[in-house]
């Protein structure tokens, strides 16, 4: 195939006597394991998501509290 040409869709209503049973069940394999896929890259995300927010408190308290600790100081002068 080419760069611009892609596979036709396949509508299992109208090409239900070209599809074999073996095809459809082997296609709906193929569906649910995209599920489980879908669903596990959602999980990793969050867990992502909330440890970037972590991350990013945990460097936003370390950054304010030395801006407020540095304020503090008296300079000599």
């Amino acid at each position: 195939m080419g760069d611009n040409e892609q596979m036709k869709k396949v509508d299992l209503v109208k090409d239900k006597a070209n599809i074999s049973r073996t095809t459809v069940d082997y296609m709906k394999i193929v569906e649910k394991e995209n599920l489980r896929r879908v669903q596990e890259l959602r999980k990793i995300r969050q867990r992502n998501v909330r440890t970037g927010l972590i991350l990013g408190g945990g460097v936003l308290g370390i950054y304010l509290y030395t801006i407020f600790s540095v304020r503090q100081e008296k300079v000599l002068g």
